[in-house]
């Protein structure tokens, strides 16, 4: 389409680290915010029974019935993709067309915009504050929402690339402004969020879709697997617009066997946080500002976050410079093990104390 801009993302980019005489196997990513622990045991088991010579389960129905038993819901209140941003497409084709309008909360995920842009709507932003720590004010949300009246409205939470984290009184609040309108509450990070409230408990109301991504939870994103939970009117309205098959029978598998390993996610939550507390106190000691987050990421201001990103690609540590967030002066890191986030601060000392990183307030 013309004019459309693809969005970026973290990982690895194989030209660019071919440029620098590295392999993917060298990289130590903390640019992507997916669980970093191995999935659980139970997947490699379960790939094996994999049938690749028929079409998949189209309704992926066994992994509807665990997620549904896992989240009190029922099974009619699920409609699974593949990776969420697949349920994202699916969304902006069933309830956007041209000239409908559709109100993003920034800075955030880059592909909300790019699946407004291909179903043609109107696109508004309502950007947070730096002097907030991007955090976003509710009170403007729900001006904003009366005043524009959007079809729909894209909310992350917590927010990618911040952590920030709202309350469900506030949801429920931007839920009341809305009306007939349609609050997608992005959750992907959910499972690694402290104080996170239960959603499930509202997805019923006729005016919210919850997002939620097994590709972050339980280290599967070379499966991609995700789904929304939603009204049963709703999830019906998806189901018309989604392609048959859509995943794939190992997908599905996985992620029946994840679901399964009941204590998997409490194990890598307790890690991840130890880890990220760590990467954070130890940055603030060396006087960068460190952003507050609520889940498994966070924020910190480093100056000109390409430079810092391109100084550490070169000793085999990435993370992800946030330019194409609109936010230049900062990167994201994602909380790794506790030995690879160490050798993160040791590295970072190393170029400090050699003047190759800049250290901004």
């Amino acid at each position: 389409m013309e004019g459309l801009q693809s969005c970026a993302h973290g990982g690895p980019v194989q030209a660019e680290l071919e440029a620098l005489g590295l392999k993917p196997g060298d990289i130590v990513d903390f640019s992507v915010s997916s669980n970093p622990f191995s999935y659980p045991p139970a997947v490699k088991m379960a790939l094996g029974s994999v049938v690749i010579d028929r079409y998949p389960d189209s309704e992926s129905t066994e992994l509807r019935r665990c997620l549904a038993d896992e989240l009190s819901v029922q099974p009619e209140n699920i409609v699974v993709g593949s990776g969420s941003m697949e349920v994202i497409r699916l969304i902006t084709t069933a309830y956007l067309g041209r000239g409908n309008k559709a109100l993003i909360l920034k800075p955030t995920f880059g592909e909300y915009e790019v699946a407004c842009r291909i179903a043609g709507a109107d696109i508004s932003e309502l950007w947070a504050a730096e002097s907030d720590s991007y955090a976003f004010d509710t009170d403007k949300t729900v001006a904003a929402i009366k005043r524009g009246r959007p079809r729909v409205v894209f909310l992350c939470n917590p927010n990618n690339p911040t952590g920030s984290y709202l309350s469900q009184q506030q949801i429920e609040m931007m839920l009341e402004a809305l009306g007939e309108g349609l609050l997608i509450l992005d959750e992907a990070y959910i499972a690694f969020t402290e104080g996170e409230w239960p959603s499930t408990g509202i997805v019923r109301r006729d005016n919210l879709i919850c997002l939620r991504s097994m590709t972050k939870d339980y280290a599967l994103a070379g499966l991609r697997l995700g789904y929304a939970i939603s009204s049963i009117e709703i999830i019906d309205n998806l189901c018309r617009v989604r392609p048959p098959w859509n995943v794939s029978d190992a997908a599905q598998k996985a992620g029946v066997a994840a679901l399964g390993d009941s204590g998997y996610l409490k194990r890598c939550e307790t890690k991840i946080r130890r880890a990220r507390q760590y990467l954070m106190a130890e940055l603030s000691t060396m006087d960068y500002n460190v952003l507050p987050s609520k889940t498994n990421f966070f924020l910190v201001k480093v100056g000109d976050g390409r430079r810092f990103r391109a100084a550490l690609l070169k000793r085999g540590l990435m993370l992800r410079d946030c330019a194409s967030f609109g936010l230049p002066q900062y990167v994201r890191i994602a909380a790794r093990t506790m030995d690879e986030c160490r050798r993160l601060i040791a590295v970072i000392k190393e170029l400090m104390g050699r003047g190759e990183l800049d250290v901004s307030s």
